[in-house]
């Protein structure tokens, strides 16, 4: 199911271009100018126009698509001759028209993201003939792209599935349904076959999937449950976060998270939480925007002291649980769908990777030794 807004050719294949891409290919004020004429060009980037597109700035357009960049560079790009509208060089001012096809040039070759058989361990929940549900470690990442072109996941189905003659992981109809984040442990699924890809594809767009994940975030929450709403989209302050809009402010896209409070621990929490939809970053966001971001989270700012006392003995606390569990502290849980073939309800399971089951005993101690009245909500 493609998002009409925004079509990448070659999805899964072609990583998005990262900035050092375009700082190293367009020339400072000292080099002598880029002549586009002269020079052989290899696309790297595309994006078609919506047909409903109001005309907009270039620069602007892809700055809002582009992540791993900034509007400074995409406009020394288009200075340089590499950004092209139906094969046409176009300066930084261009206004976007409905269908135009926009191509960022550079002056080498694409990396090759050929994806190669890799022997790495896979921990196989379930596997049939037509998908396999994977207990992903944290640490891993999913899929070859910039900064990543090996040692991942769809490396390692690739090497467990190398026998079979049906499965090619370059073949983007087939491999991953949807994604979790290198430093999130848990399930996802990954189809074997066309249809199972579409199937399962489909599930997720018409949100009928079931997944939950687990969470230590920061400080005490006053309800016991809730429901978070609120669109998500790029952080313009920070390319590399996701930031969360009002639902009616036509930015990012609508996004809904239901929590659970399972324990508390005085200065955090550990909560459920179940996705309506599964955006970027989702759960991460949404719980920074309510001041209670991931636990040991150093892109949202979790691995910080946020709540707590001033003691030289909690803050070492603090840095042990932080050296303890070296990254968010997220688990993908449960996952569920109805099975592409037999249309059977099927539902998985993973439990706590040890280095979350050790934080969390880790709290308990701590808040176990604690006088709970001194503790209060946040």
């Amino acid at each position: 199911m493609r998002n009409s807004v925004l079509m990448i050719l070659n999805e899964m294949t072609i990583p998005p271009i990262s900035s050092e891409d375009i700082i190293s290919q367009t020339p400072s004020a000292d080099d002598d100018e880029l002549d586009a004429t002269q020079t052989e060009l290899f696309e790297h980037f595309r994006i078609v126009v919506d047909k409903g597109q109001e005309p907009i700035r270039i620069d602007k357009y892809l700055f809002d698509h582009m992540i791993y960049t900034s509007r400074n560079r995409i406009q020394r790009a288009a200075e340089a001759g590499c950004i092209h509208v139906n094969e046409k060089v176009v300066k930084s001012n261009y206004k976007v028209r409905p269908l135009n096809v926009i191509t960022l040039m550079l002056d080498r070759p694409r990396h090759d993201n050929t994806i190669y058989p890799e022997d790495i361990p896979l921990d196989i929940v379930y596997e049939d003939e037509a998908l396999m549900v994977i207990n992903k470690p944290a640490g891993l990442v999913v899929h070859p792209g910039v900064g990543n072109f090996t040692g991942t996941l769809i490396n390692a189905v690739a090497w467990h599935l190398r026998d079979d003659k049906t499965f090619d992981a370059n073949n983007p109809e087939v491999g991953l349904v949807h994604r979790i984040d290198k430093d999130t442990s848990g399930l996802l699924v990954v189809a074997k076959t066309p249809d199972a890809k579409t199937s399962l594809g489909g599930q997720f767009f018409n949100k009928t999937t079931r997944r939950t994940y687990y969470a230590l975030v920061w400080g005490n929450f006053i309800d016991d449950e809730g429901r978070i709403e609120g669109n998500i989209a790029r952080n313009p302050k920070d390319r590399m976060q996701m930031a969360v809009f009002a639902p009616d402010s036509g930015v990012g896209k609508a996004a809904v998270t239901h929590y659970r409070v399972l324990e508390r621990y005085g200065y955090t929490t550990l909560v459920e939480c179940r996705l309506e939809t599964g955006r970027t970053h989702q759960i991460r966001a949404h719980m920074t925007n309510l001041r209670h971001p991931l636990f040991a989270d150093e892109r949202y700012g979790g691995n910080e002291i946020l709540r707590g006392e001033r003691s030289a003995s909690y803050r070492a606390f603090i840095n042990n649980c932080f050296a303890m569990c070296p990254r968010q502290a997220l688990h993908a849980r449960t996952l569920g769908f109805r099975h592409p073939t037999t249309g059977k309800e099927m539902d998985f399971t993973a439990e706590l990777p040890t280095d979350m089951t050790e934080l969390l005993n880790k709290w308990r101690r701590y808040i176990n030794g604690t006088d709970k009245n001194h503790i209060e909500e946040s």
